[in-house]
């Protein structure tokens, strides 16, 4: 299943499960290379790590699944993949292993480097570090001890997750946010004039659950307004074509619906969002909308139990008091009740200030001065100074 690495060694395997994490592990990936040129790296992620220079051993991004229900049901092809990864790490020995976000896995994944003797916490001598919290603070806050058992170091990237581990033994850093940083460049701008933005998400299931919704509401909103067009944001593959199919089935959606890559930059008037990265870089552009979202319905009973926080979206978790996006879930996610949010971002200039003070409060909040960059602290954390010599 995992292809052989392009080197007999490796300083350092990347694993990033989702396209969020691909996206900020290359971002780090970029900055590392410049400060050491001849890290030899390895990644089971996807297709931006690819792009700057890791070794692509599997992409895991197209395999990304949400919901324990999901989980359990490709639970052969996880069980099979993750044993083929620790075999991996096992044989090549990279000298550190980060793990960014995507924690069903990776942590699991931690705990087992510890118990096999590979990892440093485990009395080997693999560094086991962590970039981006899973959000202890939104659900399962006991994570944390298992984290601090078998994790060498943490990176974070909002300044209140460092208080969330003070009373565990592991060393947590504040790196900033990747949307923060001064060289971010942002594919997504607020244009009145512009199309309105469709953001379905990067995963096979929650797309297929979420964009039927978001598409119809946008169609009976161009009902009474022939000129209003669509723009949609999808990566290519399978979602791509589940985005395209769902499309064409659509009278008259095809002249109104333009599909765009992740990498092309967008203007938009308002926005219908999944509750993903992306629906936190909409705030920070200004852009009015709508979360919405739909789980397989067990996991959704299950999460209302275990979530602790009031909202979905992260810029609403940032602004509680303030939200800035409606959250639509599960069976509010209607087309009726989305297209209704959406005629008010459309037609009422106030939405427009409300979420460029939301955009101002946001920036303001992620720009707190980090602690030190997320590759000096992949250096560091990583004993990865002398690697390349």
């Amino acid at each position: 299943m995992l292809d052989p690495p392009a080197s007999d060694s490796v300083d350092l395997l990347i694993v990033a499960g989702e396209a969020s994490g691909d996206e900020h592990a290359a971002r780090l990936l970029k900055d590392l290379r410049a400060k050491q040129p001849d890290l030899k790296v390895a990644a089971l992620g996807g297709p931006k790590l690819r792009e700057e220079g890791a070794g692509l051993v599997f992409d895991l991004t197209r395999h990304a699944v949400v919901g324990i229900f999901e989980v359990l049901r490709n639970y052969g092809f996880f069980k099979k993949l993750f044993e083929e990864t620790l075999s991996w790490i096992g044989k090549i020995r990279p000298q550190a292993v980060l793990l960014v976000d995507y924690p069903g896995f990776n942590l699991r994944l931690a705990d087992a480097l510890r118990r096999r003797g590979l990892s440093g916490k485990g009395g080997g001598d693999i560094r086991v570090l962590q970039y981006v919290s899973p959000q202890l603070w939104a659900w399962k806050p006991k994570r944390r001890f298992k984290m601090a058992r078998s994790i060498d170091a943490l990176g974070v990237i909002f300044p209140f997750e460092t208080e969330t581990y003070a009373d565990v033994d592991l060393p947590v850093r504040f790196l900033g946010h990747p949307f923060a940083r001064d060289d971010y460049e942002a594919t997504l701008s607020q244009d009145p004039n512009a199309p309105v933005l469709l953001l379905p998400g990067s995963r096979k299931q929650p797309v297929g659950r979420i964009f039927p919704s978001i598409l119809d509401a946008f169609l009976l909103v161009a009902k009474d307004r022939p000129g209003l067009r669509a723009s949609v944001v999808s990566p290519e593959g399978e979602v791509r074509e589940i985005v395209d199919t769902m499309i064409a089935l659509r009278a008259g959606a095809g002249d109104k619906v333009t599909v765009h890559g992740n990498d092309e930059r967008v203007g938009a008037s308002a926005v219908l969002t999944s509750s993903g990265t992306m629906s936190l870089a909409c705030a920070m552009a200004g852009v009015p909308g709508a979360i919405a979202y739909r789980a397989h319905p067990l996991t959704y009973l299950l999460g209302r139990m275990l979530v602790q926080v009031p909202h979905l979206g992260m810029a609403n978790i940032l602004l509680p008091d303030e939200p800035i996006f409606p959250e639509f879930i599960q069976g509010d996610a209607k087309p009726a009740k989305l297209a209704e949010r959406l005629r008010v971002c459309l037609d009422d200039p106030e939405e427009i200030t409300r979420a460029k003070a939301a955009a101002d409060q946001l920036s303001q909040l992620l720009a707190q001065p980090a602690d030190l960059s997320a590759a000096d602290w992949l250096l560091q954390a990583g004993g990865l100074g002398e690697a390349a010599n």
